[in-house]
């Protein structure tokens, strides 16, 4: 049976959890938005999803820069500074006395319409800001398994249709993709760009491991990823090769290795691509190596940012 990547074990201590929706902290059971809003009618905002370790968000900054970036390309305007956000976060964290094993999930919408219509011009007043955290953490039986990958006829598209760097509301065409994985018996849709290329899967980054070099996409057509990124800064600073290239599927299959990238899980590998074994051992030993680095590194996060909290 398929299993997402994003899947976890339900925590009980959820249905106590505290929602903050611009500026008010709200039982999840009276944790609601109009059904004029923005991201309800339309899809319309953008938002991100980062863990809390040790009670701190890691990476936070890298986050808050493409949440600003991609409501700045949309001309939507948040209502709050950097310093507002992370501190609504971190109040967030403390009114639920959350610390580990936490996901957050930042939303924002342009807010409420006056009437249910695309024009941003039907919008009545300030964006809508919604801070949901949960306790979630990977299944354990996924990771070990590892990921089952199947490529879909759905495609990332050009920028000029709708940009795949916006991490925005609307997801439709990941979902579609995602359907046809699941359909198929798969975990995750492997995507490929409107050339043939492989860009990366509908939730997730994708990489794969020849020869001792790590390839992943070009980049051009898929999301700014914050663990993508900081898997090819740890390849390069430790000696790794690691290429940012366009490649092929009948290189995929051949690969010694694969694995995916996300805030959630950080990374996973992968054992089968369109009923193909990929490599010998799984984990193999470069994303173990990986992995390992990963995991110092959102150590080193946590500790400069408590540092900085405690200056």
């Amino acid at each position: 049976m398929s299993s997402s990547i994003h899947d976890f074990h339900d925590d009980p201590r959820n249905a106590g959890i505290k929602i903050w929706i611009n500026g008010e902290l709200k039982p999840r059971t009276e944790a609601v938005v109009s059904v004029f809003d923005s991201g309800f009618v339309l899809g319309d905002g953008v938002w991100e999803g980062f863990r809390v370790v040790a009670g701190q968000p890691v990476f936070l900054d890298a986050h808050l820069d493409r949440l600003f970036e991609g409501a700045k390309a949309i001309a939507l305007d948040i209502g709050l500074s950097r310093s507002d956000l992370k501190k609504a976060v971190m109040d967030t964290l403390a009114a639920n006395a959350m610390r580990d094993d936490v996901h957050i999930r930042l939303m924002v919408t342009r807010g409420v319409k006056r009437t249910p219509y695309q024009d941003p011009r039907a919008c009545i007043g300030n964006a809508t800001v919604v801070i949901i955290p949960e306790y979630k953490t990977p299944k354990p039986e996924t990771l070990q398994a590892g990921l089952s990958l199947f490529t879909v006829h759905v495609r990332r598209g050009f920028p000029d249709v709708q940009d795949p760097k916006l991490n925005s509301h609307s997801k439709l065409n990941c979902i579609t993709a995602c359907i046809q994985a699941i359909e198929a018996g798969a975990d995750e849709a492997l995507m490929l760009d409107p050339h043939g290329f492989v860009a990366t899967c509908n939730s997730t980054h994708f990489f794969i491991v020849r020869k001792g070099e790590v390839w992943t996409s070009s980049g051009d057509y898929c999301l700014a990823g914050i663990t993508r990124a900081n898997i090819i800064a740890l390849c390069r600073r430790n000696g790794i090769p690691c290429f940012e290239k366009n490649f092929s599927l009948s290189q995929v299959y051949s690969a010694d290795e694969a694995f995916c990238t996300g805030t959630f899980a950080g990374v996973t590998p992968v054992r089968k691509i369109d009923g193909r074994r990929i490599g010998d051992a799984l984990p193999g030993p470069l994303v173990l190596r990986l992995q390992r680095l990963y995991k110092e590194l959102v150590e080193l996060d946590v500790m400069v940012q408590s540092g900085e909290r405690l200056a």
